[in-house]
Protein backbone atom coordinates (compact mmCIF):
# COMPACT_ATOMS: atom_id res chain seq x y z
CA UNK A 1 0.00 0.00 0.00
CA UNK A 2 1.35 3.37 -1.03
CA UNK A 3 1.41 6.63 0.93
CA UNK A 4 0.51 10.12 -0.27
CA UNK A 5 1.34 13.06 1.97
CA UNK A 6 -0.79 15.97 0.81
CA UNK A 7 -1.02 19.69 1.46
CA UNK A 8 2.71 20.46 1.26
CA UNK A 9 3.53 24.17 1.42
CA UNK A 10 6.93 25.17 2.83
CA UNK A 11 10.16 24.39 0.91
CA UNK A 12 12.24 23.23 3.90
CA UNK A 13 9.38 21.04 5.16
CA UNK A 14 8.86 19.67 1.64
CA UNK A 15 12.54 18.73 1.53
CA UNK A 16 12.35 17.03 4.97
CA UNK A 17 9.24 15.04 4.08
CA UNK A 18 10.77 14.17 0.71
CA UNK A 19 13.75 12.61 2.51
CA UNK A 20 11.33 10.08 4.02
CA UNK A 21 10.46 8.87 0.49
CA UNK A 22 6.66 8.78 0.50
CA UNK A 23 5.25 7.51 -2.79
CA UNK A 24 3.31 10.70 -3.53
CA UNK A 25 3.44 14.31 -2.33
CA UNK A 26 0.45 16.58 -2.92
CA UNK A 27 0.47 20.30 -3.71
CA UNK A 28 -2.85 22.16 -3.54
CA UNK A 29 -3.47 24.67 -6.32
CA UNK A 30 -6.86 25.83 -5.03
CA UNK A 31 -6.51 29.43 -3.86
CA UNK A 32 -9.14 29.21 -1.11
CA UNK A 33 -7.19 26.47 0.71
CA UNK A 34 -5.06 27.30 3.75
CA UNK A 35 -2.52 24.96 2.15
CA UNK A 36 -2.53 26.75 -1.21
CA UNK A 37 0.82 26.29 -2.92
CA UNK A 38 2.41 28.98 -5.04
CA UNK A 39 6.10 28.51 -4.28
CA UNK A 40 9.07 26.56 -5.55
CA UNK A 41 9.24 22.79 -5.12
CA UNK A 42 12.76 21.79 -4.08
CA UNK A 43 14.49 18.94 -5.86
CA UNK A 44 12.88 15.69 -4.72
CA UNK A 45 13.93 12.05 -5.16
CA UNK A 46 12.71 10.75 -8.52
CA UNK A 47 10.73 7.96 -6.86
CA UNK A 48 8.28 10.51 -5.40
CA UNK A 49 5.36 11.43 -7.64
CA UNK A 50 4.32 15.08 -7.37
CA UNK A 51 0.54 15.50 -7.37
CA UNK A 52 -1.23 18.73 -8.25
CA UNK A 53 -4.61 19.09 -6.52
CA UNK A 54 -7.21 21.15 -8.42
CA UNK A 55 -10.82 22.14 -7.74
CA UNK A 56 -13.01 22.94 -10.78
CA UNK A 57 -10.03 24.39 -12.68
CA UNK A 58 -9.68 24.73 -16.45
CA UNK A 59 -7.79 22.20 -18.54
CA UNK A 60 -5.43 24.98 -19.67
CA UNK A 61 -4.48 26.00 -16.12
CA UNK A 62 -3.96 22.39 -15.05
CA UNK A 63 -1.80 21.74 -18.11
CA UNK A 64 0.26 24.88 -17.38
CA UNK A 65 0.83 23.90 -13.72
CA UNK A 66 1.70 20.33 -14.73
CA UNK A 67 4.44 21.67 -16.98
CA UNK A 68 5.69 24.33 -14.55
CA UNK A 69 5.99 21.95 -11.59
CA UNK A 70 6.76 18.73 -13.51
CA UNK A 71 3.75 16.97 -12.02
CA UNK A 72 3.39 13.20 -12.29
CA UNK A 73 -0.26 13.13 -11.21
CA UNK A 74 -3.35 15.35 -11.29
CA UNK A 75 -5.97 15.11 -8.54
CA UNK A 76 -9.40 16.48 -9.46
CA UNK A 77 -11.22 17.49 -6.28
CA UNK A 78 -14.25 19.32 -7.68
CA UNK A 79 -17.31 18.47 -9.76
CA UNK A 80 -15.33 17.64 -12.89
CA UNK A 81 -17.35 15.76 -15.51
CA UNK A 82 -16.42 12.64 -17.47
CA UNK A 83 -15.93 14.85 -20.54
CA UNK A 84 -13.62 17.16 -18.59
CA UNK A 85 -11.49 14.18 -17.48
CA UNK A 86 -11.33 12.95 -21.08
CA UNK A 87 -10.35 16.41 -22.36
CA UNK A 88 -7.63 16.62 -19.71
CA UNK A 89 -6.41 13.12 -20.54
CA UNK A 90 -6.14 14.13 -24.21
CA UNK A 91 -4.15 17.26 -23.31
CA UNK A 92 -1.57 16.03 -20.80
CA UNK A 93 1.29 13.55 -21.10
CA UNK A 94 0.23 9.89 -21.09
CA UNK A 95 2.54 9.26 -18.16
CA UNK A 96 0.65 11.71 -15.90
CA UNK A 97 -1.86 9.92 -13.69
CA UNK A 98 -5.39 11.27 -13.22
CA UNK A 99 -6.94 10.78 -9.78
CA UNK A 100 -10.66 11.61 -9.55
CA UNK A 101 -11.97 12.44 -6.09
CA UNK A 102 -15.43 11.56 -4.78
CA UNK A 103 -16.83 12.84 -1.48
CA UNK A 104 -18.38 9.93 0.40
CA UNK A 105 -21.03 9.66 3.08
CA UNK A 106 -23.28 6.82 4.23
CA UNK A 107 -25.63 7.26 1.26
CA UNK A 108 -22.96 7.47 -1.46
CA UNK A 109 -24.05 5.83 -4.73
CA UNK A 110 -21.10 3.95 -6.19
CA UNK A 111 -22.86 3.69 -9.56
CA UNK A 112 -21.72 7.26 -10.33
CA UNK A 113 -18.17 5.93 -10.67
CA UNK A 114 -18.74 3.73 -13.71
CA UNK A 115 -18.51 6.40 -16.47
CA UNK A 116 -15.23 7.64 -14.98
CA UNK A 117 -13.45 4.29 -15.14
CA UNK A 118 -12.03 4.85 -18.62
CA UNK A 119 -10.96 8.48 -18.09
CA UNK A 120 -8.95 8.26 -14.86
CA UNK A 121 -6.27 6.05 -13.40
CA UNK A 122 -7.44 6.06 -9.79
CA UNK A 123 -10.39 7.09 -7.66
CA UNK A 124 -9.91 8.84 -4.34
CA UNK A 125 -12.56 8.62 -1.63
CA UNK A 126 -12.67 11.52 0.82
CA UNK A 127 -15.14 12.47 3.53
CA UNK A 128 -18.07 14.60 2.43
CA UNK A 129 -17.82 17.92 4.30
CA UNK A 130 -17.98 21.71 4.05
CA UNK A 131 -14.72 21.95 2.10
CA UNK A 132 -13.62 19.99 -1.00
CA UNK A 133 -10.96 18.35 1.20
CA UNK A 134 -8.99 18.75 4.40
CA UNK A 135 -12.02 18.44 6.66
CA UNK A 136 -10.07 16.18 9.03
CA UNK A 137 -12.83 13.61 9.52
CA UNK A 138 -13.25 10.01 8.39
CA UNK A 139 -16.35 8.55 6.77
CA UNK A 140 -17.72 5.13 7.71
CA UNK A 141 -15.36 2.85 5.80
CA UNK A 142 -17.91 0.05 5.92
CA UNK A 143 -19.59 1.65 2.88
CA UNK A 144 -16.53 0.54 0.87
CA UNK A 145 -17.90 -3.02 1.12
CA UNK A 146 -20.32 -1.90 -1.64
CA UNK A 147 -17.48 -0.87 -3.96
CA UNK A 148 -18.33 -2.52 -7.30
CA UNK A 149 -15.18 -1.74 -9.29
CA UNK A 150 -11.70 -3.16 -9.76
CA UNK A 151 -10.30 0.36 -10.26
CA UNK A 152 -7.63 0.95 -7.58
CA UNK A 153 -8.36 3.78 -5.17
CA UNK A 154 -6.81 6.15 -2.63
CA UNK A 155 -8.43 6.39 0.80
CA UNK A 156 -8.51 9.85 2.36
CA UNK A 157 -10.28 11.87 5.03
CA UNK A 158 -9.07 12.34 8.59
CA UNK A 159 -6.55 9.51 8.56
CA UNK A 160 -4.11 9.71 11.48
CA UNK A 161 -1.80 7.27 13.25
CA UNK A 162 -4.80 5.96 15.25
CA UNK A 163 -6.53 4.86 12.03
CA UNK A 164 -3.55 2.98 10.59
CA UNK A 165 -4.47 -0.42 12.04
CA UNK A 166 -7.94 -0.22 10.51
CA UNK A 167 -6.47 0.84 7.17
CA UNK A 168 -4.17 -2.19 7.25
CA UNK A 169 -7.16 -4.44 7.86
CA UNK A 170 -8.90 -2.98 4.80
CA UNK A 171 -5.75 -3.57 2.75
CA UNK A 172 -5.99 -7.28 3.56
CA UNK A 173 -9.47 -7.57 2.02
CA UNK A 174 -10.27 -7.99 -1.67
CA UNK A 175 -10.82 -4.23 -2.05
CA UNK A 176 -8.29 -2.64 -4.46
CA UNK A 177 -6.98 -0.14 -1.89
CA UNK A 178 -3.94 1.32 -3.64
CA UNK A 179 -2.83 4.13 -1.32
CA UNK A 180 -3.74 6.21 1.69
CA UNK A 181 -3.75 9.99 1.56
CA UNK A 182 -2.82 11.81 4.78
CA UNK A 183 -2.87 15.51 5.52
CA UNK A 184 -4.32 17.42 8.49
CA UNK A 185 -3.67 14.83 11.20
CA UNK A 186 0.04 14.89 10.35
CA UNK A 187 0.43 18.65 10.72
CA UNK A 188 1.78 21.18 13.17
CA UNK A 189 -0.23 23.85 11.32
CA UNK A 190 -1.87 23.92 7.85
CA UNK A 191 0.77 22.98 5.29
CA UNK A 192 3.52 22.24 7.86
CA UNK A 193 3.95 18.50 8.39
CA UNK A 194 5.12 16.85 11.61
CA UNK A 195 8.19 14.88 10.51
CA UNK A 196 8.00 12.37 13.37
CA UNK A 197 4.37 11.50 12.58
CA UNK A 198 5.17 11.18 8.89
CA UNK A 199 8.00 8.77 9.76
CA UNK A 200 5.59 6.73 11.89
CA UNK A 201 3.19 6.47 8.92
CA UNK A 202 5.96 4.92 6.81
Amino acid sequence: MKLKICGMKYPENIFEVGALLPDYMGFIFWEKSSRYFDGVIPQLPKSIKKVGVFVNETVEVIFSKAQKYDLQAIQLHGQESVKFCQDLKNKIENSIEIIKVFSVDDSFNFEVLKPFETVCDYFLFDTKGKLPGGNGTTFDWKVLEKYPSSKPFFLSGGIGIEEMDTVKEISKTSLPLYAIDVNSKFEIEPGLKNIKLCKDAL
